[in-house]
């Protein structure tokens, strides 16, 4: 392995971390001196590492495990920081090395956040501007990139990680990272102002009923009774607007999943925590170059139904695929799940009309509604509410038609009662009085139900 040579061998100042004895308050330096900090700073590690790729084989990478690959480039930092005459404390030593190594083998500035368990999202506007979400709540980081460049060469290793790409001719994107979480970017020439990048985190403990429980998205007596649907193969449909947690409880609910049935899972980008150990996992395609071999939802789910599925879960219906996934709950694979964006169940009811017509199957609405009514037996609506925490907003069943009507009844509901001076949402758990008809689905399976929890005078919690 090479090492760095300065044209004259210089001691490296490095400054023993000691304790700290008083000392005289200092003003912290201006926003521009400090800017021009950072960007020095980013100058440095980009420059070392550059030259850490002209000093390492990376061709005996694959075959040097992290521990010692981290003290490997470590080393090479300090003879980086003797050339460069660089006053480091160890602390400060350690954090570059960290850093560099990240550029390196990981996603760059990126690293940090990631591993960050109190951050849901990272959203990356442009080079110069990242901010992240934490419990409902948007707020700015100081992380930077050190130009456009920079941020493109970190999103094309993660869409070079799952077989994509992306380019002028093709500027957005979906993708995954490795544990999973869900990356979309969008470049140039549609993003005017720098490469835009959301990042919705995966969570490395997934999120069961019990804890939405307790963290106060549902009472007890309101989980049980979902638990129960599931378990009775009740097909079930999530909606929710963007970043309402619809994926978050469609995990938590397919584990009332028996373990002894075959789950085939359809995403766009995989990211569906299933519990079971008989699960198949499919994910569409984009088209390549040529514009060919593209592989979408619809042609997933009919050959799904080719693999002998006890249930079919997609991540999202967004199109066509909606015509597909009513015929696979009305042919025998019934408690399929699936997510949908819509404000509220009749909405639901909607967007699935739509997205049915966009199959090119010409059926009349009435028989649209006829399948959707016998198909679809809960939608669960779901919602973030304006201080940044996720309700489930109501449980609503399907109960037939009745003319060309689509007929649902309420079961249970969140009632808002008022937002405080300081934006928390007040508010209570109620059911609607009306006893649900799944639940002599529930009975017959032996899955037993207190009926006291329909009463619509309590308030449930």
């Amino acid at each position: 392995m090479g090492r760095f040579s300065p044209a004259k061998p210089v001691a490296l100042e490095v400054i023993e971390t000691q304790e700290p004895g008083p000392a005289p308050e200092r003003a912290p330096p201006p926003p521009a001196a400090s800017a021009m900090a950072e960007s020095q700073m980013l100058d440095i590690k980009l420059k070392l590492h550059a030259q850490l790729i002209e000093e390492l084989d990376l061709s005996k990478l694959e075959s040097v495990g992290e521990k010692e690959l981290r003290r490997q480039v470590m080393v090479l930092v300090g003879d980086f920081a003797r050339a460069e005459r660089l006053v480091l404390n160890t602390a400060e030593l350690e954090d570059l090395g960290s850093s560099v190594y990240d550029e390196m083998m990981g996603l760059g500035p990126l690293e940090p956040l990631l591993k960050d368990d109190s951050i849901n999202d990272i959203l990356i506007n442009g080079p110069f501007q990242v901010y992240v979400e934490r419990r409902g709540e948007l707020e700015p980081t100081a992380v930077r990139f050190r130009d456009n460049d920079h941020l493109l060469r970190i999103v094309n290793r993660i869409v070079a990680g799952v077989g994509r790409r992306i380019d002028e001719s093709q500027p957005m994107v979906d993708a995954r990272l490795p544990d999973g979480s869900r990356v979309n970017a969008a470049i140039a020439p549609i993003a005017i102002d720098g490469a835009c990048v959301s990042i919705r985190k995966f969570s490395k403990k997934p999120y069961t009923l019990e804890k939405l429980v307790d963290v106060g998205a549902m009472p007890q007596c309101v989980a049980d009774f979902l638990h129960g649907a599931i378990k009775a193969r009740v097909s079930t449909v999530i909606s929710g607007g963007t970043g309402s947690g619809k994926t978050t409880l469609l995990n938590a609910l397919s584990a009332a999943i028996s373990h002894k049935e075959r789950l085939i899972t359809i995403e766009d980008a995989a990211e569906l925590q299933m519990q079971q150990p008989h699960i198949v996992r499919l994910e569409t395609r984009p088209p390549n170059i040529e514009g060919k071999g593209e592989i979408r939802q619809r042609e997933l789910v009919k050959n799904a139904l080719r693999m002998r599925p006890d249930r079919v879960i997609l991540g999202e219906v967004r199109g066509e695929e909606a015509f597909d996934m009513l015929q696979a709950m009305n042919t025998g694979h019934e408690g399929s799940m699936a997510t949908i964006h819509a404000n509220t169940p009749r909405d639901a009811i909607t967007r699935l009309e739509q997205m049915v017509a966009m199959s090119g199957m010409k059926l009349s609405p009435e028989a649209v509604r006829g399948q959707i009514a016998s198909a679809v037996g809960l939608i669960i609506q779901i919602m973030r509410l304006s201080d940044g925490k996720r309700k489930l907003m109501s449980v609503t069943e399907i109960t037939g038609m009745e003319g060309q009507v689509v007929q649902m009844q309420e079961i249970f509901f969140f009632n808002r009662l008022h937002t405080t001076a300081d934006g928390v949402v007040h508010g209570e758990f109620r059911a609607s009085g009306l006893r649900a008809r799944c639940l002599d689905e529930m009975t017959r399976r032996g899955i037993a139900y207190d009926t006291a929890n329909f009463d619509p005078s309590r308030v449930l919690g």
